[in-house]
């Protein structure tokens, strides 16, 4: 028996990813601003940045530590969450995340992942 592959979260994707989350909230809090007339619509820059970063601090004690791991049969998450590797539909990347989605239509996130087209290669390799 192989030993059980663990995908653990990237410090620099989760970095990368809320940043990115940042300069959206940023843009669509200055739109807002500016779609409600209001004449400072600059702040909206420094709020959205707020909001994000502050997000972004207080959830990386937790989501640093979600790690999955997938073993002949199955991915085992948090929750404990089990997915037996023979119910996998589909398996997409959306940003640094790996979506699997189950054959019941269930879906999981394997979060902030350095090589999403890694961690998905490595899970269809799994299940044929």
């Amino acid at each position: 028996m192989a030993d059980p592959v663990t995908f653990s979260p990237d410090r620099g994707a989760y970095i990368r990813t809320n940043t990115w989350l940042a300069a959206g909230a940023m843009a669509v809090a200055m739109i807002v601003l500016w779609l409600i007339g209001n004449p400072y619509v600059w702040t909206g820059a420094p709020a959205g940045l707020a909001a994000v970063g502050a997000r972004a601090w207080y959830l990386a004690s937790e989501e640093l530590t979600v790690s999955w791991q997938m073993s002949e049969t199955s991915l085992t998450g948090p929750g404990p969450r089990v997915v037996p590797l023979n119910q996998i539909q589909s398996v997409n990347i959306m940003g640094s995340f790996v979506q699997i989605v189950t054959k019941g239509g269930d879906k999981h996130l394997i979060k902030y992942q350095a090589d999403p087209a890694a961690t998905k290669a490595a899970i269809e390799r799994a299940i044929g």
